[in-house]
């Protein structure tokens, strides 16, 4: 019965010691895997630093000065001031003389309604918190 023991333990430690040697030179084999894998990481952070710099530059330079954006919307608010004039001259012209220019009269106000529009929702995204 002792002979069993023991053959039976030293079967049971040298398949520990193959379990420990296994775990131990699959993580050797691992070690240079994982090490390519912390390059790839650092190469791909890099070129992603790269890129974020390469989007910020070409953000800035398609950016509009104040300077211009004050230009656009005077342009805006004259157009639309002109538009407004002219509806309100035909709206008159065909009220106060009785002119048929009805068509001419809607045609203006819808112009002017969407320039008002478009100049309003230029103004609050490019001036709202000033």
């Amino acid at each position: 019965m002792l002979q069993v023991i023991t053959i039976f333990f030293s079967a049971s430690l040298l398949r520990f010691a193959g379990f420990i040697l296994a775990a131990l030179l699959s993580t050797l084999i691992a070690l240079p895997v994982l090490a390519e894998e912390t390059n790839q990481a650092n190469d791909s952070a890099q070129i992603m630093q790269a890129f974020n710099k390469q989007h910020r530059e070409a953000e800035h330079a398609k950016s509009i000065t104040d300077k211009d954006k004050q230009r656009v919307m005077f342009l805006l608010g004259v157009t639309l001031l002109t538009l407004v004039l002219i509806t309100g001259g035909l709206g008159i012209a065909m009220g106060v003389f009785g002119k048929p220019v009805f068509l001419a009269h809607m045609i203006f106000a819808g112009l002017s309604m969407t320039l008002a529009i478009a100049h309003a929702i230029v103004g609050i995204v490019w001036f709202y918190p000033y």
